[in-house]
């Protein structure tokens, strides 16, 4: 059973979500937050496994919320916007992706089982987009730690995940076996101590690896 919070602001939104995936054989939502700092002691409480995080609430915000949440539960940004202006601050700060409030609920429910299952929400063309809008932002490169410890191929594959592809992407254009992608991608995740791949998309923007139109 996957245990959901659900934080934001507007009670009908969050009766809304509450009512979809509660409604779901595999889901239960534990607890219900209407701001971050309420987020952050819920989650703690009840130890949910995925946090469903506004962005734009009162008092602390959902950027906030999602830095200082414990160990364990992945984190999905809420927003009206796909590109609003802190959905890459989210990431950076350990959101595992992130969803536009009208998204289908068919999309949404795909969403919390993706992310349970420790894979990131993030689609090609929105990395890209994402990336592009925080180069626009003219930031210097910065050394991950662990980064001097990935081989010659795992900078290579870190790359491409900067880029959106996906572990099959990965294989064609580097010649290899979904499976041995798939292990490149484990193995640089471990060394860069990230916890899944939105995090490797962060890493190898910030660190020089991939900027907009490298590909």
């Amino acid at each position: 059973m996957i245990k959901v919070l659900l934080a934001d602001d507007q009670a009908l939104v969050r009766a809304g979500f509450k009512a979809l995936l509660d409604a779901q054989p595999d889901m239960t939502v534990v607890a219900e937050a209407g701001d971050g700092a309420e987020a952050v002691r819920l989650a703690e409480r009840h130890g949910p496994d995925v946090v469903l995080m506004d962005i734009r609430m009162p008092g602390t915000d959902g950027l906030t919320a999602t830095r200082r949440m414990p160990e364990g539960p992945r984190i999905i940004i809420l927003t009206t916007f796909e590109l609003d202006e802190y959905v890459f601050e989210a990431l950076r700060g350990g959101a595992s992706g992130f969803l536009v409030k009208d998204t289908e609920p068919a999309e949404l429910i795909q969403a919390v089982r993706v992310v349970a299952a420790g894979e990131a929400l993030l689609s090609p063309s929105v990395t890209r987009r994402l990336i592009a809008e925080y180069a626009s932002r003219a930031k210097e490169p910065v050394a991950a730690d662990g980064l001097d410890q990935l081989t010659e191929r795992e900078r290579e594959v870190l790359a491409l995940v900067g880029t959106g592809m996906t572990n099959d992407e990965i294989a064609a254009r580097l010649f290899m076996s979904p499976a041995t992608a798939k292990t490149h991608v484990s193995r640089t995740m471990m060394k860069l101590h990230a916890r899944d791949r939105a995090q490797l998309v962060v890493i190898a923007y910030e660190s020089g690896l991939v900027r907009p139109g490298w590909l």
